[in-house]
């Protein structure tokens, strides 16, 4: 039964990331003469998907849900956020998307720190997951553009994959953290 919810758990987590990646992100603000001005944020939902998958089941559910999605995204269908295929590997949102391992590993330790997860604790494990996510991600680039000798788009995409998505991501974290508090009001209630 154990290895069935398992299952359970990692063909949910399948679905979410896919879903999340091709879902935008949208901020609305109301201006003062009642006309709502809505804002397209260059990122997906799919890094808030990853934290919080990570927070409600394991990190070794998420890191096998998420391996398998790399593998139906490079051998199979076009899942990724700019399509799929073997020739993604050569895009700098593969290294992006590499940097999301040790994000899950970051938030992992997080969960199992307590069961009842803290504000400043998320606050401080998201950022140093997120970071370490643009780390990979700029190494990865970085070693692409060595390779290909291509040294005059590097401040090109770090400005682009990195400087330009990094303040998001990190904004992306409040509504996690709101989430967070309502499960953990939630989970107190129930006890």
């Amino acid at each position: 039964m154990l290895i069935f919810n398992k299952l359970i758990e990692i063909l949910i987590s399948i679905q979410i990331i896919i879903i999340s990646t091709f879902i935008p992100v949208f901020i609305s603000i109301p201006f003062t003469n009642q006309q709502l001005q809505t804002f397209d944020v260059p990122i997906s939902w799919q890094v808030p998907s990853v934290i919080l998958l990570t927070l409600f089941f394991c990190g070794d559910v998420v890191m096998i849900a998420f391996s398998i999605y790399l593998l139906i995204g490079i051998f199979f269908l076009p899942v990724f956020h700019n399509g799929g295929s073997l020739g993604y590997l050569l895009t700098p949102n593969f290294g992006y998307l590499l940097g999301i391992y040790p994000l899950i590993h970051i938030i992992d330790k997080l969960n199992k720190l307590n069961h009842k997860i803290f504000y400043y604790d998320l606050i401080k494990y998201g950022i140093l997951g997120i970071s370490s996510m643009h780390i990979i991600g700029t190494i990865y680039n970085f070693i692409q553009i060595l390779y290909f000798k291509q040294s005059e788009i590097l401040l090109y995409n770090i400005s682009r994959y990195t400087l330009g998505k990094f303040g998001y991501h990190l904004l992306m974290l409040t509504p996690i953290t709101l989430l967070i508090k309502l499960f953990n009001n939630k989970t107190k209630n129930k006890v």
